[in-house]
């Protein structure tokens, strides 16, 4: 079955073409290098800010606009797109977002201004939102009876691919043309995957398109079923809140490390940028778990993210990387705990639809408080508002702690 009988939701004509019927490892694989692959081009850019900020002139509220143009039309892309898979095929919808991508990159890498710097990072975050629930879904469809390594993967490759980007993006910028380079390379790795993905002979998709393909792939109101109800809220929340310090991550974090590490290397910053998102990563490879996981790595992460604004009033390196450390572990726990939940929870059928629901309401918290930390930032300065925002980040996680110990324990009193 080629890429276009996919895209048409017809039986495939007969074709002499050659398809590599892999096993299911390579799926397996292949599916986690081109998420990967995806989630660091998204990422690239981080290290690159403060350079582009001075380049292009842009304000602190001008670099969150860029940031979350991303993840505004990743969001709004889960909602239109997100269920694509379930009818198109998950190969398909992969194929898709790669070549959107790399669009995105190339525009991005060759952006001369504010409009066309966010155009870039829409496409980039139009091709997320194709890639998270076919890739979701397709892990769990090729590990189907080991379901916990099907959340792991997804939440490593989600943390890893977001955390590898930073760093990756400042050691391609000590390259000629540093803001171009590293999309040159990306791109061209993105062209490499989509070879092996093309050829793959691909598995049908899980639902018929009755009704004709123009209805099956109409926008979907968010639904969630009634059995995973409870489950979706706390993953979704608990998402929200993850992503909110994550967003501070990969925008206005740059400039705030900047001053408390006391350089401007393009590669040090970016490190200290991925380093929540790598200790979140890293968390996924673990075996901790118990109905504690979730409050324990809540109140890690709320700690801290309340700690970031003391590295910064007292210029501790040492305690920045501490709190970063501690803030990325306690989220890995906590989101591997809750997603797991309501991964379990879900009809096969809808996996990708409601899935991707979850990444929409956890997508958003990179989108609204980082954009209200922008625009304090400038009128306050960004000192003030990083402690503003880390104390409410700090009292949400500590709240969501509480009530996840008191639903727990009254699970196991039912039980």
């Amino acid at each position: 079955m080629t890429v276009l009988s996919e895209l048409r939701m017809q039986p495939a004509a007969r074709t002499r073409r050659k398809e590599w019927d892999a096993a299911i490892r390579p799926r397996l694989l292949l599916t986690l290098a081109v998420m990967s692959t995806l989630l660091i081009g998204a990422n690239l850019a981080t290290p690159l800010y403060p350079l582009l900020g001075q380049s292009l002139g842009l304000s602190y509220f001008g670099v969150t606009m860029a940031f979350t143009s991303y993840v505004l039309v990743l969001v709004a892309g889960l909602l239109l797109v997100g269920h694509w898979s379930d009818y198109i095929g998950r190969r398909a919808a992969m194929v898709l977002a790669a070549v959107v991508s790399l669009a995105g990159g190339l525009i991005f890498g060759t952006a001369t201004g504010v409009g066309t710097l966010m155009l870039g990072r829409a496409l980039q975050g139009a091709s997320v939102a194709l890639a998270t629930g076919a890739s979701s879904a397709a892990l769990r469809e090729l590990l189907p009876h080991r379901p916990e390594w099907a959340t792991r993967f997804t939440l490593l490759v989600s943390a890893g691919g977001v955390a590898a980007g930073p760093v990756i993006g400042g050691l391609l910028s000590l390259l000629p043309a540093p803001t171009m380079t590293p999309f040159l390379i990306h791109s061209a790795v993105l062209a490499v995957l989509l070879i092996p993905l093309c050829m793959l002979k691909a598995r049908p998709a899980i639902s018929l398109a009755e009704g004709g393909p123009l209805a099956m792939l109409r926008p979907r109101k968010p639904a969630v079923s009634h059995r995973a109800r409870s489950q979706f809220w706390i993953a979704s929340t608990t998402g929200f809140l993850s992503f909110a310090a994550f967003g501070f991550c990969l925008s206005l974090a740059p400039t705030y490390f900047s001053s408390i590490a006391g350089t401007t290397w393009r590669p040090a910053i970016g490190l200290l940028a991925a380093l929540a998102l790598g200790a979140s990563a890293v968390s996924q490879l673990t075996g901790i778990r118990g109905r504690y996981t979730a409050p324990v790595g809540l109140t890690a992460m709320g700690t801290g993210i309340a700690l970031i604004p003391v590295a910064g009033a007292t210029g501790s390196l040492v305690l920045l990387t501490v709190a970063c450390l501690m803030a990325g572990f306690g989220q890995g726990m906590a989101f591997r705990v809750v997603f797991n939940e309501v991964a379990a929870a879900v009809e096969a059928a809808e996996h990708a639809r409601i899935i991707s629901t979850v990444y929409v309401i956890t997508y958003l918290g990179s989108a609204i408080p980082v954009l209200g930390l922008g625009a304090a930032g400038g009128i306050w300065g960004l000192d003030v508002s990083v402690a503003w925002f880390s104390g409410l980040i700090t009292a949400a996680c500590l709240t969501l702690a509480v009530l996840s110990l008191r639903r727990n324990r009254r699970r196991s009193t039912a039980g």
